[in-house]
């Protein structure tokens, strides 16, 4: 299992074949990290309903520009990926997800098989929502796709913006020490909030 190099703030997109299973809508993800950091000028020209269509899948889903917020990636590999090429951009095949519905609301949960283990290092920022049960949810990373003009420096005042559940809240930290999250034996669950930031529990 080898650790990526620093991926903090690092750009990246992804796309994602959706189908239905048995227990509903699951989608596979192709993500363009660490092949490329997601071309706008190839981003912004691809088309959804095009690339469902060529793969035969009952949707695609555009999922992007999005900015890592970890400090590295743990990835656990049997094989080598799955690629594609979507519009110019490639991509490897990282996860498969269980969608709550075609049409996730902010603030469901998804499951995701990812096998991976998401690095906050100590020193760095973590932002999270707390949930009614307590527990808390990091933002693994943030999205250009609702606001483009969201980024890294304007990520500790986002709180006020975010239209949350009744008991849920949102907070900013400066972590003391390493926090791993290890979905390398589980699926992991992950969430976004009003602006299509994902967070994913710590369990």
């Amino acid at each position: 299992m080898a650790e990526r190099d620093d991926v903090f703030d690092k750009r990246y997109g992804e796309v994602l074949l959706v189908k239905v299973g048995q227990d509903g809508p699951e989608a596979s993800v192709y993500c363009s990290f660490p092949l490329n950091d997601c071309p706008a000028e190839l981003w912004d020209k691809l088309d959804a309903e095009a690339i469902a269509t060529k793969h035969g899948a009952v949707a695609a889903l555009l999922n992007g520009p999005r900015h890592w917020l970890m400090s590295s990636i743990d990835k656990v590999r049997d094989s080598l990926p799955e690629t594609e090429t979507f519009g110019g951009i490639d991509m490897m095949r990282q996860a498969t997800v269980t969608l709550s519905s075609m049409n996730p609301a902010p603030y469901s949960v998804n499951r995701v098989d990812r096998k991976t283990v998401f690095n906050f290092d100590a020193g760095r920022p973590v932002f999270e929502l707390v949930d009614p049960d307590g527990r808390r949810w990091v933002m693994q990373s943030y999205s250009q796709a609702v606001d483009p003009g969201m980024s890294l420096a304007g990520l500790p005042e986002l709180g006020p913006r975010l239209t949350l559940p009744d008991g849920w809240r949102f907070q900013t930290r400066t972590l003391t020490d390493r926090l791993s999250v290890d979905t390398t034996t589980r699926d992991a669950h992950v969430t976004q909030d009003t602006f299509a930031n994902s967070y994913t529990c710590e369990f």
